[in-house]
């Protein structure tokens, strides 16, 4: 990877959508060398995908809870990862550090919607033996991009 490459990434960080031909204007390449270097990027697993972002609103999700889920057993956590990971509604899933606990993150209609994936789903997986659940009453910043350094050197 080097410093063109960064640019490009840069790019489609801001905007995945952008057309090729605008990454080789912004750069000054041509775009079917962009375009090789993006392929190149997405099948050295750099670029993992491309993902549209929705207005949770329009789609009765609005409410974020962060639920820290205790494991009875840390030798079963990948089991439990990936049962939770299967649940339509949790966006995301991490074991935190110092604890046998993984911390999800997921949407949801409200109180309802919520109660019932604690009570049917989390909640019954075998291996869980306690949750905590903290409710976001508002989100200021929400980003899957990462901090890219400004050049390779």
């Amino acid at each position: 990877m080097d410093n063109i490459d960064l640019q490009i990434l840069k790019i489609l960080q801001k905007k995945a959508r952008v057309p090729n031909v605008e990454v080789a204007r912004n750069i000054g390449m041509a775009p079917s060398a962009v375009l090789e270097r993006i392929k190149k990027l997405e099948n050295r697993g750099v670029v993992e995908g491309y993902e549209v972002r929705l207005n949770p609103d329009m789609f009765d999700c609005s409410m974020i809870a962060f639920i820290q889920i205790k494991v009875k057993t840390p030798s079963k956590l990948i089991e439990t990862v990936k049962i939770l990971s299967d649940i339509e509604q949790i966006q995301e899933v991490h074991y935190l550090a110092g604890e046998d606990c993984l911390m999800i993150k997921l949407r949801v209609s409200g109180n309802t919607e919520l109660e019932t994936i604690l009570r049917t789903k989390i909640t019954n997986i075998e291996d869980v033996s306690d949750t905590k659940t903290h409710i976001a009453l508002s989100t200021y910043k929400e980003s899957a991009k990462i901090r890219l350094p400004e050049t390779f050197e």
